[in-house]
């Protein structure tokens, strides 16, 4: 069932995003050429202390995993597509592009966002790639207009990347938000507007568009750790994800 959240609700949810946005700026400071992933980690965790939220992905178990996930945050490197766990053995280096994705508990709500960041001096493909993908996540948003429908979002994204060369993820989505991690709609990357669950004032959703230089395929790293999600042909990916109300007025972002 899709859940609406009261006015008040969101009220919480927006003050929830507006830290979570700092805490993903302070983090993406950190990531520079020699930095283990296992240390930007530990930061989010001194940032939610900080700021006084939950990292509610620590210790969440997915029907997927055989154990709970055992960090703050997601983060995935180049050709990790979503889901990677922070190590001490994953070196940052310069020209890497790292994906930090991140959902917080606040006065009983959650939101969740994720930015992707290049590690010093990035290629001409990885910045296409990064501006493709965060401007994909805007199209998504825009379609997410109170009475159209969730397949609005998804052609939105998947026309945009397709028309600069890269592809979606298809396996992996979007979904709603608010009262827990994940909750219904699921929000694909692809799909053909005017179809799928309406969209309705109250809703809330995590929009995420999750692009491929390459192809689409991606793998489970199920005999690894079991949680990273890998491009098949090696290809780099990258992520961008803002928890979204539904108003009267139109979306609203709220992980700003």
């Amino acid at each position: 069932m899709i859940t609406k959240k009261t006015p008040e609700e969101i009220v919480v949810l927006k003050e929830a995003g507006h830290l979570l946005a700092k805490i993903l700026r302070e983090i993406a400071k950190e990531a520079v050429p020699g930095v283990t992933t296992l240390a930007l980690d530990d930061r989010a965790m001194e940032l939610a202390e900080e700021y006084g939220v939950e990292p509610v992905l620590l210790g969440y178990h997915p029907t997927f995993a055989e154990y709970p996930y055992p960090a703050a945050v997601c983060i995935s490197v180049n050709n990790c597509v979503q889901h990677g766990i922070p190590s001490e053995e994953v070196i940052l280096k310069e020209g890497d592009t790292v994906n930090i994705d991140m959902s917080i508990g606040y006065q009983g709500m959650i939101v969740d966002s994720g930015i992707t960041v290049g590690v010093g001096d990035i290629s001409p493909e990885a910045k296409k790639l990064l501006a493709v993908t965060q401007e994909a996540l805007a199209h998504g948003v825009k379609a997410a207009k109170p009475g159209g429908h969730i397949g609005d979002i998804s052609a939105a994204i998947q026309q945009f990347v397709e028309s600069h060369g890269f592809s979606v993820v298809e396996v992996l989505c979007g979904h709603g938000v608010g009262y827990a991690v994940h909750e219904e709609p699921t929000i694909p990357n692809f799909g053909r507007a005017g179809t799928g669950p309406k969209i309705e004032v109250g809703h809330v959703y995590a929009i995420e568009p999750i692009v491929n230089i390459g192809k689409p395929d991606v793998y489970f790293d199920d005999e690894g750790d079991g949680y990273s999600v890998y491009t098949k042909d090696g290809s780099w990916s990258a992520h961008f994800e803002h928890t979204v109300a539904i108003t009267e007025k139109g979306p609203l972002i709220l992980t700003k």
